[in-house]
C-alpha cells in the first residue's frame, strides 16, 4: 500500500492502482486455491498496471486462508495461499495489504450463537434476514467475539508481519439486544426498551471495538496502516479517525450508491487530513457478483473520476474459489489503470481547489442525508468547486459558505458565521436553517406558510430562460417579508390544500393568480436566504427549473471571484487541483452521462465526445502554458484581465488542462 518512491522521505502515500480481492468462499466448495499460479497471478496483475491488491486472512464465512490457531482454515484450502500471494505480489512490487472480516465471521456465529447481534424488529439487520433465508449474520462486538476478532488479528500480523496494512469490514453495532447488551444497559442504568439509550450504548460499543482492533493490529507495528470499513464515511464521527491511517471510500455506483455519491463524499475526505481511495468494483451491480462485468468505459470513467477528486483508486473484484484472477475482469480494469499510469504524475501532489464550503447536515447530526446529496448534486451539476465539511472546520479560506436546509445552528456556529459575513464572506442559507441565525438578510423570517405545494416565479436573473410563471415547489415555505434586500422572486399559493373535502384535478390545487406577498428568497450585501428547504425538494424531485434558480443564486453571490466557469452540460463534471510543487493548476473535464438499466441500476456504457468546450480560469500568477495533459498538446489561450481563457476543441471522458505558471 505504500508507494516506494515516497519510502525515503518516510511519508506514506498510498498507491494510485489497487484491486480489493473479495474471496467469501463456502466450505462446501472443494479445491480452494487448487489452481493459484504465482506468476500467473503477477502476470494478470501486472499487464493491468494493478500495483495494490488486497487479499484475504478472514473472510465472511469465517474462514482463513492460511494456517490458524485461533480461527479455522477453509477446510478444503491445503497450502497458505495468503502467503503465496504475498510472496507473490511483493516479489514483482505489489502491496498487499490484508483483509479481515470484522462484523461477520459464519464460523463464530454457528460456534457460539450468543455471540451474534440481535436487533429490534424496526432496525433493518446487515446480512440474514431471518433463520429460513441464506446469508451472513452479524456479530456483537459487546461480547466474547471481540476478543477472538482480536486474537485472530493479533495472528495474522504476526504470521504476516510483511503485510502492507490491514483492512477492517463490516464495522456496524446496530442497537443490539441480546443478552449481553440487555444485561450491560441494565446494569448502566440505561433502558434497552428505550431506541435512543440502545443508540447511545451501541455507540460506546462501537468506540471499545476501535480500540480494542487497531491496537491488535498494531501490536507488532505500531505504523501498520489500518482501514475500518462500515460502507459510509461517517461525517458526524470525526472522533474515530484517530484509528484510521487513511480512508477508503466504499462507492459503487450500479450497486445504489449512484455516480453522485463518490465526488460528495470525496468533498469531505479531503478535508480530513488523511489519504483516501476511492473503490468502485468491476461488478455489473454489486459486491459478490460471479461473472458480472461492466462495460470498461465505465472504470475508465470511475477512476478518472476519483484522482479528479484528490483520491487513489480501488477496484473490487471476487477471485473464483479455484484461485485464478478472471481474464476479462483484468482486461477491463487493466484499460482503465494503463490510462491513470499515465495521468497519476499530475496528481501525486495536486491540492483540491474550492471556492465553496458546504456544511454538512449530516456531520452535524441529522438523521436525513437528503439535504447534503441535493446540495452536492446542485453544486455539481453547477460545475461549482466545493468541500463539504463539518460545521466545527473553519471556514475563512472559503470564498463562500452553504448552510443546507435544516442545520441545527449553535450559538457559537452563529457568531462564526456572522463574523465570516461581515469578513465579505459570501453565505446561503436555507429553511429551518434561517432561524438560528443573528443576521439581517433584508426581510423578515415568518413561520412555514403551511400550504403544500406552494409555486415560485423567479426573479428575470435567476430563472430558467424559458419560464415565465410560476413553477411548483412540493414543500411549505417559511414566510418572507422583504425589507431592505433584494427578493429572489415571488411565492403563489394553491387556492386550498388538497384533502378528501375538496381537491382539483388529478395531483394538485393550481396557484391563484396573485402573489402571496411573500418572497421565495433574499439577498442582502453578500448574505441569500431561501425560504425552502431548497436542497431537500431538489434531491427529492429534481426539479430542472430548480437547480437553475439555485445555480444562478449561488453564482450571483460568487460574482468574479469564482474560480472557474465553463460551458459544459450539466452532466458534466469539473474539478480543479494545484501542484504548487511543480507550479501547475489541474483542470479535470468529466464527461460520461449515465442511463438508468434494470431497476435501478445506473449504467456507463457510451462515452460520446464534448466538443468546443470553453474554460474561464481566475488567475493571480504569470502564466507559461497551456497543454492538454498527459498528451502534453499545447492549446492557446489569452490573458484577459484577471481570467485566463481557453478551448478544448473535443475530448471523451476524461481530459486535464495544465496551467502552468512562473
Amino acid at each position: 500500500m505504500i508507494d516506494p518512491e515516497s519510502e525515503e522521505s518516510g511519508k506514506m502515500q498510498l498507491r494510485f492502482r489497487q484491486v480489493h480481492l473479495d474471496f467469501h468462499t463456502s466450505g462446501e466448495i472443494d479445491g480452494v486455491g487448487a489452481q493459484f499460479d504465482p506468476k500467473e497471478f503477477q502476470q494478470t496483475l501486472t499487464e493491468a498496471g494493478v500495483d495494490s491488491i488486497t487479499c484475504f486472512s478472514v473472510c465472511h464465512h469465517g474462514y482463513s486462508y492460511h494456517p490458524t490457531q485461533i480461527g479455522m482454515m477453509h477446510p478444503s484450502l491445503e497450502f497458505d495461499l495468503l502467503r503465496a500471494q504475498i510472496d507473490a505480489a511483493h516479489e514483482v512490487g505489489i502491496a498487499v495489504p490484508v483483509y479481515i472480516s470484522a462484523g461477520g465471521n459464519e464460523v463464530a456465529a454457528y460456534r457460539h450463537p450468543e455471540w451474534r447481534e440481535i436487533t429490534p424488529p424496526e432496525v433493518s439487520p446487515w446480512g440474514v434476514r431471518d433463520e429460513l433465508h441464506p446469508g451472513f449474520h452479524k456479530l456483537c462486538f459487546n461480547t466474547g467475539y471481540l476478543d477472538y476478532l482480536c486474537r485472530l488479528t493479533e495472528e495474522t500480523v504476526s504470521r504476516f508481519p510483511d503485510a502492507d496494512g490491514i483492512f477492517f469490514d463490516i464495522i456496524l453495532q446496530r442497537q443490539c439486544c441480546c443478552p449481553q447488551c440487555v444485561a450491560d444497559m441494565l446494569a448502566r442504568g440505561m433502558n434497552p426498551e428505550n431506541p435512543e439509550d440502545r443508540k447511545a450504548f451501541s455507540l460506546d460499543v462501537l468506540q471499545k471495538y476501535y480500540e480494542a482492533t487497531t491496537a491488535a493490529a498494531r501490536k507488532h507495528n505500531p505504523t501498520m496502516p489500518v482501514f475500518h470499513n462500515s460502507g459510509h464515511l461517517a461525517l458526524d464521527r470525526l472522533d474515530l479517525l484517530k484509528y484510521f491511517s487513511h480512508l477508503e471510500l466504499e462507492s459503487l455506483p450500479t450497486g445504489g450508491w449512484g455516480y453522485d455519491n463518490f465526488p460528495k463524499t470525496a468533498a469531505f475526505a479531503r478535508k480530513t487530513g488523511l489519504e483516501f481511495l476511492g473503490m468502485t468494483g468491476k461488478f455489473h451491480s454489486s459486491w459478490g457478483e460471479f461473472g458480472g462485468l461492466k462495460h470498461p468505459n465505465a472504470l475508465r470513467y470511475e477512476c478518472a473520476a476519483m484522482i479528479a477528486s484528490g483520491a487513489k483508486c480501488s477496484i473490487g473484484d471476487q477471485m473464483h474459489p479455484s484461485g485464478k484472477l478472471d481474464r476479462s475482469t483484468y482486461e477491463i480494469i487493466g484499460q482503465a489503470y494503463r490510462e491513470i499510469k499515465r495521468k497519476e504524475v499530475f496528481c501525486r501532489d495536486a491540492v483540491n481547489i474550492a471556492d465553496i464550503a458546504l456544511i454538512s447536515a449530516e456531520a452535524c447530526g441529522a438523521e436525513s442525508r437528503d439535504s447534503d446529496i441535493g446540495a452536492s448534486r446542485i453544486l455539481l451539476e453547477g460545475h461549482f468547486l466545493f468541500d463539504v465539511i463539518h460545521p466545527s472546520a473553519a471556514f475563512d479560506a472559503y470564498k463562500m459558505v452553504i448552510l443546507p436546509d435544516s442545520i441545527p445552528v449553535s450559538i457559537e456556529l452563529a457568531e462564526r458565521l456572522k463574523a465570516y459575513v461581515a469578513r465579505n464572506g459570501k453565505l446561503l442559507a436555507c429553511g429551518e436553517s434561517l432561524k438560528g441565525l443573528p443576521l439581517d438578510f433584508g426581510a423578515a423570517v415568518g413561520s412555514s406558510s403551511g400550504f403544500f405545494p406552494t409555486y415560485l416565479l423567479p426573479g428575470p436573473e435567476f430563472r430558467s430562460d424559458f419560464v415565465t410563471t410560476p413553477f411548483v415547489i412540493y414543500g411549505a415555505n417559511l414566510e418572507l417579508t422583504v425589507t431592505t434586500g433584494m427578493s429572489l422572486g415571488e411565492v403563489y399559493y394553491p387556492y386550498f390544500n388538497r384533502s378528501i373535502g375538496h381537491f382539483c384535478s388529478h395531483r394538485q390545487t393550481p396557484n391563484r393568480p396573485e402573489p402571496s406577498g411573500f418572497s421565495g428568497g433574499v439577498i442582502r450585501d453578500n448574505a441569500a436566504a431561501i425560504a425552502y428547504p431548497a436542497f431537500t425538494l431538489y434531491r427529492r424531485d429534481g426539479a430542472v427549473v430548480m437547480r437553475h434558480f439555485l445555480t444562478k443564486v449561488i453564482a450571483h453571490l460568487l460574482g468574479p471571484d469564482i474560480t472557474v466557469t465553463d460551458n459544459m452540460p450539466g452532466t458534466a463534471r469539473l474539478t480543479v487541483t494545484e501542484d504548487r510543487i511543480n507550479r501547475r493548476k489541474i483542470i479535470h473535464l468529466l464527461y460520461g452521462p449515465a442511463v438508468k438499466r434494470g431497476e435501478n441500476i445506473e449504467i456507463i456504457e457510451d462515452l460520446p465526445p464534448l466538443c468546443d468546450v470553453e474554460i474561464s480560469l481566475l488567475i493571480s500568477e504569470r502564466i507559461k502554458t497551456v497543454t492538454c495533459e498527459p498528451e502534453g498538446r499545447a492549446i492557446p489561450f489569452k490573458i484577459a484581465g484577471r481570467r485566463l481563457h481557453c478551448k478544448i476543441d473535443r475530448f471523451s471522458c476524461h481530459q486535464m488542462v495544465a496551467v502552468r505558471y512562473e
